[in-house]
């Protein structure tokens, strides 16, 4: 992610309205093959078991999709909000009640949409353990997910990310 320009400095708002000195542009690095492709395999390799893979507007779906192409799996888009027009609903794709849902995203940094998203799947009757996400800003997210019940599994976290920027920049 750092060789992709994915890790930006500079003065940031993030979308919990803090203010940050670096930006993790997760959704850049996955409109690149190569990359969805290692985030794909590096899920799928996780020991968990869930029917359904669920990934969250935006960051979440093109995650969810290769997640489950890899698996076999069906996949679920849940939205920001619940769409008053057309089918209208939280959701694109089925949420079988009882049915174990893995949650895919890009991000956590407060866990606030991430718990929008597990709360939405909960009450349409879907099962929630675990959530699996590229990168974990280590900003409480992942306790206030771990509290209301669902464990976090990041590929990386900040301060992976900002090891890597430094190593890189004393070379």
């Amino acid at each position: 992610m750092v060789e992709m320009g994915a890790l930006k400095f500079g003065r940031f708002r993030l979308k919990s309205g803090k203010i940050s000195n670096y930006y993790v542009d997760v959704k850049t690095a996955l409109t690149s093959p190569e990359f969805l492709e290692e985030a794909a395999r590096r899920f799928s390799e996780l020991p968990l078991e869930y029917d359904r893979v669920a990934g969250l507007e935006l960051g979440g779906v093109p995650l969810a999709v290769v997640v489950g192409l890899k698996k076999a799996l069906p996949y679920v888009i849940i939205r920001k909000e619940e769409k008053s027009y057309g089918t209208g609903g939280r959701f694109v794709g089925e949420i079988p009640r009882g049915e174990v849902i893995l949650i895919v995203e890009d991000v956590i940094t407060t866990g606030g949409t991430t718990l929008s998203g597990i709360k939405a799947v909960r009450e349409a009757g879907g099962v929630v353990k675990d959530v699996a996400v590229v990168v974990d800003r280590e900003e409480g997210g992942r306790e206030a997910i771990e509290r209301d019940g669902a464990t976090v599994h990041s590929l990386l976290t900040a301060a992976d990310l900002l090891k890597v920027k430094r190593e890189e920049g004393e070379n």
